[in-house]
């Protein structure tokens, strides 16, 4: 066995001329890793690549830059998405897990860049008044997780202030033109009054909500009064409201766009779906419907892309 003993890296002088015979053709054909050593051997060996060879290991160089890029940033996202996630999970509320007639679920959309952007609230006013909210941000990510947080407790605080969800949707859109990336928010507020078996609500710029009457067959949809989202108007424009009756039996559901929305198709498809599967499923009490409802979404190919937030009281 020979011994290299000058102190020095030993040199070896590599012939890729065989390598090259056994894959004929021209170098693009060769596999990335092959043009890559022997672009490495050359220069070693102070041979000259040819033009071919050289824009060859310059384009796979490049490409393999590109691709730990993308993978940085893969990394990146997902990281976001869950700190996204786990943030807006933290500053959603509980109260509404703690009534057996209320269920709430939130789903995140698939892609980190379209989560986080959706929120419902839950308030108990006092005895027989209950306050349910929904709402979607614009934005996505971080940002939007943490605008909606702001958006959820300012709307909070105006119910609480006024009992009045015009109102409150009004100073909502006060709020949110001195809060960056708010505008364009949309919301829903109802009051639902256990005593007198009424709901009210505003809207700005949200899907209805739909009501199943307690005959199980009959559903309306809450669109008598529908306002432009938040900062579409000036704060100053009056709010309206309706109210509508029903009977005890019924199911209030509230949700976010991203249950009714589909690439390449009209909003209203999707909302006389959501009505099909809500008396389709109708007989449920309100856990096991609200995951009936996420069940019978039409399939996406990659899941969901957009964030949905549903919420069912049995009233």
């Amino acid at each position: 066995m020979s011994t290299h003993s000058s102190g020095q890296a030993p040199s070896f002088a590599v012939d890729y001329t065989a390598v090259f015979r056994a894959f004929p053709g021209p170098a693009l054909l060769l596999t990335p890793d092959l043009v890559m050593v022997r672009a490495g051997a050359a220069l070693h060996n102070g041979e000259t690549l040819s033009d071919e060879e050289t824009m060859t290991a310059a384009l796979l160089a490049r490409s393999h830059e590109l691709k730990e890029l993308n993978e940085r940033l893969r990394r990146a996202h997902a990281r976001e998405r869950q700190i996204a996630v786990s943030l807006q999970q933290a500053m959603l509320p509980d109260t509404a897990r703690e009534r057996s007639n209320v269920a709430v679920r939130y789903r995140p959309a698939v892609s980190a860049l379209h989560v986080c952007g959706d929120w419902y609230d839950f308030l108990e006013l006092g005895p027989g008044w209950l306050a349910v909210a929904v709402g979607d941000v614009v934005g996505h990510g971080l940002t939007a997780a943490g605008i909606m947080g702001q958006l959820r407790s300012a709307l909070s605080a105006a119910m609480h202030a006024t009992g009045h969800p015009a109102r409150a949707l009004k100073a909502l859109a006060h709020y949110a033109v001195t809060v960056e990336g708010a505008l364009a928010t949309t919301a829903v507020q109802t009051l639902i009054d256990e005593t007198t078996h009424t709901i009210t609500y505003s809207r700005a710029g949200h899907p209805p909500p739909l009501l199943l009457h307690a005959d199980r067959r009959t559903v309306h949809i809450l669109d008598q009064v529908a306002d432009p989202p938040l900062g579409v108007w000036e704060p100053e424009a009056v709010r309206t409201q309706a109210t509508l009756a029903y009977q005890p039996g019924a199911t209030l559901v509230l949700y976010t766009d991203g249950l009714i929305e589909r690439r390449g198709q009209d909003i209203d498809t999707g909302l006389d779906c959501l009505t099909q599967n809500l008396t389709r499923h109708g007989h449920l009490s309100p856990e096991p419907l609200a995951d009936a409802l996420l069940t019978d979404l039409p399939p996406q190919k990659n899941g969901p892309d957009d964030d949905i937030a549903l919420v069912v009281v049995q009233l």
